[in-house]
């Protein structure tokens, strides 16, 4: 098998992460005890461990949107992402086919599964592999880390959502695609998009493809808090596309300016605030172990490596 490491953010899905150690720990041992386990001990931690392993490495997050990005941040020399999806949105899962797979399957498929090649978004230095958003989306993804315990995905992001309604006041912003202008106005958020869904799930561009060398932006312009509101529902259902006042175009570079500095963020990690907002794909570059095919052969090397002390294992890693 291929080099790899399994990283741990145990506090990830407000410490489901960590309350699965030891189940986890169990697994690879008794499937692929050559396979470290390293357990994250703060924020950064994550690059640094994956930046360490050896190039072409299979480096597996386990953890949610956060852990996953921070292990991207650190891929580099063709290594080769794997995601356990135990986290509070996991939009970068979803993006991959790897929401809601369990465990044991998402383990197997992150050490064995086959490679697939997705597209890389950078927002100015800064990779992201499922979203970045300016304005309202990236003071939401702010927020909601002070979100009660309880909470998470959509009803995470809701609380958030509403806290900064308080304040809502709109920058004005110029939007260019491939160099052409496409919107000038007041601007509530614009999300440039890999994958389908962010937030933990709103379907806020359902024309992405996260393999077709593009990123996907979509705007929302003059919105008051009842208009925010009124958007929602279509928002959550996926309609919001035919709405006078959100606007989208695709392309490989994205700039907007806006007329003073705003938060961004990065798979929702909060960046520092800015007044440019600079996306550009890089096709092809982010290298994810996703392909479930690969799991029809794990029953037939599982026989082939009896456990010491038993009988022929009849039962693969997915199990």
């Amino acid at each position: 098998m291929d080099p790899a490491v399994v990283i741990v953010n145990p506090a990830a899905g407000r410490g489901r992460a960590g309350a699965r150690l030891a189940r986890l720990q169990a697994w690879v041992q008794r499937w692929a005890p050559e396979v470290p386990v390293r357990v994250t001990e703060g924020p950064g931690h994550a690059t640094e461990i994956a930046a360490s392993a050896p190039p072409g490495a299979r480096v597996v997050a386990v953890g949610g949107d956060g852990t996953v990005h921070e292990v991207v941040r650190g891929l580099g020399g063709e290594r080769i992402l794997g995601i356990v999806p135990i986290g509070s949105g996991n939009d970068i899962a979803r993006m991959v086919g790897l929401h809601r797979v369990g465990l044991e399957r998402a383990l197997s498929t992150a050490l064995w599964g086959g490679v697939l090649r997705f597209d890389l978004g950078r927002v100015g230095d800064e990779p992201f592999a499922s979203s970045a958003t300016a304005g309202l989306d990236a003071s939401v993804a702010r927020r909601a880390f002070d979100a009660p315990r309880y909470l998470r995905g959509l009803p995470r992001y809701l609380w958030a959502l509403a806290a900064e309604l308080r304040r809502l006041e709109l920058p004005q912003a110029r939007v260019w695609v491939d160099g052409r202008e496409v919107y000038a106005g007041p601007m509530l958020l614009g999300a440039a998009m890999n994958s389908v869904t962010y937030g933990g799930g709103f379907p806020i561009a359902p024309m992405a493809k996260p393999a077709d060398g593009r990123i996907e932006l979509v705007w929302a312009g003059a919105f008051g808090r009842l208009g925010v509101l009124g958007i929602l529902p279509r928002l959550m259902a996926g309609r919001h596309l035919g709405h006078p006042r959100i606007g989208h175009a695709g392309g490989v570079e994205l700039r907007v300016v806006f007329d003073r500095p705003v938060p961004l963020q990065s798979d929702g990690e909060v960046l520092p605030a800015t007044g440019v907002f600079e996306v550009r794909v890089e096709p092809g570059a982010l290298r994810v172990a996703a392909d479930p095919g690969a799991r029809e052969g794990l029953v037939a090397w599982a026989r082939e490596r009896p456990l010491r002390g038993e009988k022929q294992v009849v039962v693969g890693p997915t199990a």
